[in-house]
C-alpha cells in the first residue's frame, strides 16, 4: 500500500524551523517522519477510532512532539480521512475483477486468496474501515455511492457466468459479503484466530491451508470445480 501524502501545515507553520526533538535529533529525512506519523496514526486510529484519538497520542506514537506533529499535518481529522480514503482506494484497485476474464474458478480463487493476504499483512488498516463502520460510517458516507457501484460490476460478472452456466445460481452481492466477511475476519478477529489454532502471540499463522480451504470452500459453493 502506498502511503498517503500527507501535507505540511498552513504556510505560518511552514516558517517555523525545522523542529527539534527524538527524530530531527536523529537527522531523519522527511520522508521518515511522515511514515513514523502513518504507521502512528494507523495504530492509535485502529485501536481508538477517529473520535478516541488524539494528535498527541499520535505524536507521542510517532515520536514527535504535539507541536512537531502539526507541523506536518492540520489536525487528525485530515490525517484519518486520507489514511480512510487510501484504504478504501487500493481495495477498489487490488481487488477488481478482471472484467474480460472467462474463467469464474481463477478470478474467485484469486480474489480470495489477496483478500485474505491483505487481512493479514494489513490488520490495523483493515480495522480502521470496521471501526469506522462501527461508528456509524459518518466519514464513509461520499464512499458508499462508489463502493456500491464496484460492488455492482463485480455482481454482473458474476451473473454473466452464472448466465453462462458456468456456475450455478445464486445471488452474487451475498456471495461477495460472504467472501469479504470470511477473509476480513482474520484481520478483525486476529486475537481469537490465534487463540482456536494455539498458536502463541507472535508466531506466524500459515496461511496457505487457510486460503486452500477457503477457496475450496467458496468454489465448492458456486458449483465450480477447484
Amino acid at each position: 500500500m502506498t502511503s498517503p501524502t500527507l501535507s505540511p501545515a498552513p504556510v505560518a507553520a511552514q516558517q517555523m524551523p525545522a523542529p527539534d526533538g527524538p527524530l530531527s535529533r536523529a537527522r531523519p529525512g522527511r520522508e521518515r517522519i511522515l511514515a513514523a506519523i502513518r504507521s502512528a496514526a494507523i495504530a492509535e486510529f485502529s485501536l481508538h477510532g477517529l473520535k478516541g484519538t488524539s494528535t498527541q497520542a499520535i505524536a507521542a506514537r510517532a515520536g514527535l512532539t504535539k507541536p512537531q506533529l502539526h507541523y506536518y499535518i492540520a489536525g487528525k481529522e485530515e490525517l484519518y480521512e486520507e489514511l480512510l480514503m487510501q484504504v478504501l482506494h487500493d481495495w477498489k484497485v487490488v481487488f477488481s475483477f478482471e472484467e474480460h476474464a472467462n474463467d469464474p474458478g481463477a478470478v474467485l480463487g484469486d480474489y480470495i486468496r489477496k483478500k485474505l493476504d491483505h487481512a493479514f499483512d494489513n490488520p490495523e488498516i483493515s480495522r480502521i474501515f470496521t471501526r469506522e463502520v462501527l461508528d456509524g460510517g459518518r466519514n464513509l458516507e461520499r464512499y458508499w455511492p462508489n463502493a456500491r457501484a464496484w460492488t455492482q460490476k463485480k455482481v454482473d460478472i458474476i451473473n454473466g457466468w452464472i448466465a453462462r452456466g458456468q456456475m450455478r445460481p445464486l445471488d452474487a452481492r451475498l456471495l461477495l459479503m460472504h467472501i469479504w466477511a470470511m477473509t476480513q475476519s482474520y484481520a478483525d478477529y486476529a486475537l481469537q484466530t490465534r487463540v482456536m489454532l494455539g498458536l502463541p502471540p507472535d508466531a506466524p499463522i500459515e496461511r496457505e491451508p487457510i486460503a486452500r480451504e477457503l477457496v475450496a470452500f467458496v468454489l465448492g459453493g458456486c458449483g465450480i470445480k477447484a
